[in-house]
């Protein structure tokens, strides 16, 4: 991976947008100033498309989508248009895949939106992927566990240090090497944490196991028992060295 290239994840949504004309040029598509969606336009960079020419892109890290955010920004859409244009990318088929911004195409739908504003990007497939992965982080719209996966990819497909990540993203490098060790849980134990079941206190306690079928009994040990992090913490310390029964609930 050449270093241009790591160089470019550092750049967030400004790396996506070209030098064309802001969203306020045209005004907003949906409010009361739309822009129009003239042929002359599909020929640049920046034009308005119609909302059912976009498609989600396969490589988008989120896979949940805050309905009441949604619902709210939808809202928000009906009085003022879409100020940020989506920016995308051409699909092999026709229309165009989403890099970013696919929660303000699920919101324009809400909003009964015909139209919105898009920035075209002719980029590979793994550039989308990159520039999807690194957008979402920067903006912290993932969970703890798509996060993980996020910077799982960037390292796995993309050849990224942990310390390259931390850089590009602003955290430290604990904080990645830690989210990636999540995946290291049974696939129960993360969809427990996806549900907002159990805590990332208490994910990080059950990776002291290191039996997967030792993870999971204790994790529907602290759901069912509702344990606070510290009582996990002991509960995996005890385990480690001998039965456990799991004592130790949540006060108040």
């Amino acid at each position: 991976m050449s270093d241009a290239r790591k160089r470019g994840l550092g750049r967030g949504l400004s790396a996506l947008l070209p030098g064309g004309p802001p969203a306020s040029a045209g005004g907003a598509v949906g409010g009361a100033e739309v822009m129009p969606a003239a042929p002359a336009l599909r020929s640049r960079t920046y034009f308005a498309a119609g909302i059912d020419e976009l498609y989600p892109s396969p490589e988008q890290p989120r896979r949940r989508f805050d309905e009441a955010r949604l619902a709210e920004l939808a809202e928000s859409m009906k009085a003022h248009g879409v100020i940020v244009p989506l920016v995308v990318r051409p699909r092999p088929e026709g229309g165009y895949f989403l890099i970013a911004g696919e929660r303000r195409w699920r919101a324009a739908q809400r909003a009964g939106l015909h139209e919105v504003p898009v920035v075209v990007q002719d980029v590979s497939k793994g550039t989308a992927l990159e520039r999807a992965l690194v957008e979402n982080l920067q903006r912290a719209d993932l969970s703890p566990l798509e996060e993980a996966a996020a910077y799982h990819r960037l390292v796995d497909e993309f050849g990224l240090t942990q310390e390259d990540i931390a850089a590009r993203i602003g955290k430290d490098r604990s904080t990645v090497a830690n989210a990636i060790r999540l995946l290291k849980l049974p696939l129960p134990v993360r969809q427990l944490v996806e549900d907002e079941r159990l805590s990332m206190g208490h994910a990080r306690a059950l990776l002291g196991l290191d039996d997967p079928i030792a993870i999971e009994r204790a994790a529907r040990s602290v759901v069912d028992k509702q344990l606070s992090v510290r009582a996990t913490e002991a509960l995996v310390k005890k385990a480690r060295s001998g039965p456990a029964d799991g004592d130790g609930r949540r006060s108040g």
